[in-house]
Order: structure tokens, then sequence, then C-alpha cells
């Protein structure tokens, strides 16, 4: 995955997204983003499941975010995700919200560590999860 070839999850805008204005209330754009790393994992074979159950977690070790635009209710909306900068325990994801005329509403850099689920220690990232992403 790349930036010209990044991982595309599709997202609609529901009344639960939005705010008394309407617009997606802003904590949900970082959901949007937390659902399509899931799918993208999901969509190279790799279970968030299957990875606990082998002492492998990941979690959000930082995060910056840049609101350009609303989205509203009933909006078809793709999250595009590719890994940007990889590290021995953390990955690096950029992420972009788009409407279906290709224009970003929201976009971020977000940065994942690769732990121990018991004692959220860094560890190695697995080779197979490596090899999948950088397809």
């Amino acid at each position: 995955m790349t930036e010209e070839h990044p991982f595309e999850w599709p997202i609609r805008v529901y009344y639960e997204d939005t705010d008394v204005g309407g617009l997606v209330y802003h904590a949900n754009y970082i959901k949007f983003f937390e659902r399509a790393r899931t799918e993208l994992f999901r969509s190279v074979g790799v279970s968030l499941n299957d990875l606990f159950a082998e002492k492998v977690s990941f979690v959000v070790r930082h995060l910056e975010v840049d609101y350009l635009k609303g989205a509203k209710l009933d909006d078809q909306l793709v999250v595009r995700t590719w890994p940007n900068t990889i590290r021995r325990a953390s990955i690096e994801f950029c992420q972009v919200l788009v409407n279906t005329s290709g224009q970003t509403l929201c976009s971020a850099s977000i940065q994942v560590a690769c732990v121990h689920p018991d004692t959220l220690k860094p560890i190695k990232i697995p080779e197979h999860i490596l090899s999948e992403i950088t397809k």
C-alpha cells in the first residue's frame, strides 16, 4: 500500500455520527479512521483477535488530525489509508477522508505501537504483518 495505491474503505454518515449542527462530530472522524485501519488488517488476512491470542496488540501512540471541511448526514465517503513510516515496533499511517468528488475533508497521521497486551511494552511487529501491508 502506498499513497498512490492506498487501502480504501467506504463510509456513510449516519444521524448518530452528527452533532447538533448536522455535521460529523469531530471525534467520529477518528472512529472512521480506526475502522479503516482495522479493515486494512482484515483485508490482508490479519485478524486482530488472532494477534491478541498471539500476545500482539496495536495501540495508538500519537495522533494528528487536520479538519478541513465538514461531512454531513448521508454523505458517502471513503477513507484512504497507507503506511507512511514503519519502524521495528511502530507504524505511522496516513489517512484521508474524501467525498465522492475526491475532495479531502479530513486527514490524519496516526502512529500505532505494537505492544504485548499484558505488559503494554513495545514488541517487534510480526514479519507476516509487515510483508502484507508493504505490498
